[in-house]
C-alpha cells in the first residue's frame, strides 16, 4: 500500500505490502508464541504480578497456592501478602467493536510491549435487538387485537443526556464488566482504547495536529481506514473483496478532480489500472447501475460507523470514572502499529497495538474468547410450536449441586458416551445432564460422572490460536497449562 494515491501493485512472492515496500523497525521479524501467564492474588486477594504457567505450576506443586479461578486461571498465594511483593504493573488496552471487543494485558518497557494476556469478548447485541423487536411486535399485536385504542407511549418517555440504545449499551457495560474484573486480578497501572475509527478533524483540516502529522504515513492510514469502512472492504467497481484496494478518485485529479473523502473511493488493482484518468461516467458505460450505486455510497455518511463511535465514548467515559490514566488512540494509528510489527489482524491483538508504541516483542500464542451468554429468562414455560405452553420449569435452579450454565468437566468411564467432556451444562432433574462443548452437545450424562469446575457467570469460555480469524473454529476449554488438573 502506498499512501497519497494509494496505488498498489500486484504483489510478487515474498514481497511486503507495506508503505515503503520493504520491512522497517520490527516489520518480518517473528515473534515466538508464548503462554498466557498466570494471574496471581495474594492471601488477602489483593492482585500481584502475573507469574508464567511453570511458575504456577511449581507454587501449586508445593502447596504454596490454591486455584482461585478456573477461566481465567487465578492463583492465589497462601504466604505472601501485597506490602512483601514487588509490583511492576500492567496495562490494559480495548480495542472496541461492534460484535467483539478485544481486551489485551500487556507491560511496557521503554515503549516496547510484551503481551501476556489476550481476550476476545462477544457481544450478544444483535439477540438484544432481536428480543426488543419481538417484543414490540407482541405489544402492538395484543393492542391490535383487544380492539381498543391506546396511544402509543414510546414519543413521550423522557431520556437522559448520553442515552444508548440497549443493544449498544450492552457492548459498553460488558467491556466495562471484564475491565473490572481484570483490575481485580492484576495491578492494573493504565488503560489504552480506540476513542474513535479514524481522526475526522485530521481529514477535514491537515493543519489541526501539525503539517508533520498529516503529512506522515499515519494520515494516509486514517483515510484509508474511513474507506474501508464506508465501502465495506470492497472494489467499488467489480465488488471484489480479499484483495490489495487502492484508493481512487472517482473524478480523476488529471481533470480538476478534488482530495476530498467525498471523491475518494476503493478499487482493486484492475479496476484502477483500467480507469486510470477516465471520468466515472465513461469508465461505467454500459452499467448504469453500478454508477449509480458509486455516485450515491459516495454521499452517504457512515451510520454504523456512527453508531460504533458513540459506543467508543461511551467507553470512553465510563473508562475515565476508573480514576486510572486513560489514553485514546484511532483505529488509523492501531492498523499502523500492525503493520510496523507485523502482526495478523485480530481484535485482541488490535488491542495489543492500541496507542503510541516503538515495539512488540511477543503476544500469547492462544487468545481466551467469552461469549457474552446471558444469565437465563424469567419464562416459567416451555411453549410448542403453537405456542401453547408443553411444561413448566422447575423453581429451584440447582440440581444435585449443579446449575444450568456451571463449567463442568465429566469422566465417563464405559459406554457410548465413554470419554472426557469439558464445557457448560445443562441440568434436569432427572440427574441426566447434558453437556456443551466446542464440538458439539453431548446428553444424557449422569450426575455423578461430572465435575464442577466453575459457577455459571453469564459467559461461555473457549480458547482459540492467536492469529485466527473470527470465525475460526475454537478449540475446546480444557485445563490451563499451569493445572496438572483439568
Amino acid at each position: 500500500m502506498q499512501h497519497g494515491r494509494g496505488e498498489t501493485t500486484v504483489p510478487h512472492a515474498g514481497q511486503w505490502r507495506h508503505p515503503d515496500g520493504q520491512p522497517s523497525g520490527d516489520r518480518g521479524r517473528k515473534t515466538p508464541p508464548t503462554h498466557p501467564v498466570v494471574l496471581v492474588l495474594d492471601k488477602h486477594g489483593r492482585p500481584l504480578q502475573p507469574c508464567t504457567p511453570a511458575r504456577a505450576r511449581k507454587l501449586l506443586a508445593a502447596g504454596r497456592a490454591v486455584v482461585h479461578r478456573h477461566t481465567p486461571f487465578v492463583i492465589r498465594l497462601k504466604d505472601r501478602t501485597l506490602s512483601e511483593s514487588e509490583i511492576q504493573g500492567v496495562e490494559i488496552g480495548v480495542d472496541p467493536g461492534s460484535k467483539a471487543t478485544g481486551v489485551a494485558i500487556f507491560t511496557t518497557q521503554a515503549d516496547a510491549r510484551t503481551g501476556l494476556l489476550c481476550i476476545e469478548v462477544r457481544h450478544r447485541g444483535g439477540q438484544i435487538r432481536d428480543k426488543l423487536t419481538a417484543r414490540a411486535a407482541r405489544r402492538r399485536g395484543r393492542r391490535s387485537r383487544n380492539l381498543r385504542h391506546r396511544q402509543p407511549r414510546f414519543s413521550n418517555r423522557a431520556r437522559q443526556k448520553g442515552w444508548l440504545a440497549p443493544s449498544l449499551r450492552h457492548r459498553v457495560d460488558t467491556t466495562m464488566s471484564w475491565v473490572d474484573r481484570l483490575r481485580r486480578w492484576a495491578p492494573v497501572t493504565r488503560l489504552h482504547v480506540e476513542r474513535v475509527a479514524f481522526d475526522t478533524q485530521l481529514l477535514q483540516n491537515p493543519a489541526i495536529h501539525g503539517v508533520r502529522y498529516q503529512a506522515g504515513e499515519l494520515a494516509g492510514y486514517e483515510v484509508r481506514e474511513y474507506l474501508l469502512e464506508k465501502w465495506k472492504r470492497r472494489c467499488a467497481y467489480c465488488g471484489a473483496s480479499g484483495i490489495p484496494l487502492n484508493i481512487d478518485h472517482i473524478h480523476p485529479r488529471a481533470r480538476g478532480g478534488s482530495d476530498r473523502m467525498v471523491n475518494l473511493t476503493l478499487a482493486c488493482v484492475p479496476c484502477n489500472q483500467a480507469k486510470g484518468s477516465t471520468p466515472v461516467d465513461v469508465f461505467l458505460t454500459g452499467r448504469p447501475v453500478v454508477l449509480a450505486r458509486v455516485l450515491r455510497q459516495s454521499k452517504t455518511p457512515l451510520r454504523d460507523a456512527a453508531a460504533a463511535s458513540s459506543t467508543r465514548w461511551a467507553l470512553w467515559r465510563a473508562l475515565t470514572g476508573t480514576g486510572l490514566p486513560v489514553q485514546v488512540a484511532t483505529g488509523g494509528r492501531t492498523k499502523w502499529n500492525r503493520h510496523r510489527t507485523g502482526a495478523p489482524k485480530t481484535h485482541t491483538l488490535d488491542a495489543l497495538h492500541v496507542g503510541a508504541l516503538d515495539a512488540v516483542t511477543r503476544w500469547p500464542g492462544t487468545a481466551l474468547v467469552a461469549t457474552s451468554t446471558g444469565r437465563g429468562s424469567y419464562a416459567r414455560t416451555r411453549p410448542d410450536r403453537y405456542g401453547f405452553p408443553r411444561l413448566h420449569l422447575p423453581r429451584t435452579k440447582q440440581v444435585y449441586g449443579f446449575a444450568t450454565g456451571d463449567l463442568v468437566h465429566a469422566v465417563v468411564p464405559s459406554g457410548v458416551k465413554r470419554g472426557t467432556h469439558t464445557g457448560r451444562v445443562a441440568v434436569r432433574t432427572t440427574g441426566s445432564f447434558n453437556i456443551r462443548t466446542t464440538t458439539g452437545l453431548v446428553q444424557g450424562i449422569h450426575h455423578r460422572h461430572i465435575r464442577l469446575l466453575q459457577r455459571a457467570d453469564g459467559w461461555a469460555y473457549t480458547h482459540q490460536p492467536e492469529g485466527e480469524p473470527t470465525h475460526a473454529r475454537h478449540e475446546p476449554t480444557g485445563p490451563h497449562p499451569a493445572s496438572s488438573r483439568p
